[in-house]
């Protein structure tokens, strides 16, 4: 071994780079139930709450682009943000599914999906997680871990994962 030091590092070189192997620059595939547009029709006690939000989810592959519609009926924001007790939120970002949980990890955007850094309502991160309650070929319950509501969605648009290069 003292003798042929440099045939030790060439085997060590060759064996760290066949093991190696680059990520595809391709976007994941996602969850192929959850593709298409999601959208909830009602919500449970909607006329007794002073405010709720109905969502809509689309999943593309591995990223979901979510829509919130928010009614209210006190008002809890300066009077141009109010806008008579409705706004939309918009969030873009990707999203995991282990075993019975829905993990979003996505930004606050604006219509456009385009990142927003200031402005009335909710900036930053949208980090939801749910559990699947139901999952099935019209219908998507979801129970949302940090507020305990239920989101009843369903299939508006299915569609096919066409998956995308990366940025």
């Amino acid at each position: 071994m003292a003798k042929h030091p440099y045939y030790f590092f060439l085997i060590l070189s060759l064996l760290a780079f066949t093991s190696c192997k680059f990520n595809p620059n391709l976007q994941g595939i996602g969850t192929e139930s959850f593709q298409g547009t999601w959208e909830e029709d009602s919500v449970d006690f909607q006329d007794q709450k002073l405010q709720y939000s109905k969502h809509r989810f689309r999943f593309s592959c591995d990223s979901v682009y979510v829509t919130i519609q928010t009614f209210a009926k006190v008002n809890m924001y300066p009077d141009s943000c109010f806008n008579n007790g409705t706004w939309t939120e918009y969030a873009k970002g990707t999203y995991l599914t282990k075993k019975d949980t829905l993990i979003v990890t996505a930004t606050f955007t604006k219509p456009n999906f385009k990142q927003k850094i200031s402005g009335c309502y909710r900036i930053g991160q949208y980090l939801p997680a749910f559990v699947i309650r139901k999952n099935t070929a019209d219908s998507l319950y979801l129970e949302s871990i940090q507020q305990h509501l239920q989101l009843k969605l369903s299939l508006k648009e299915r569609t096919i994962c066409v998956q995308k290069p990366l940025n």
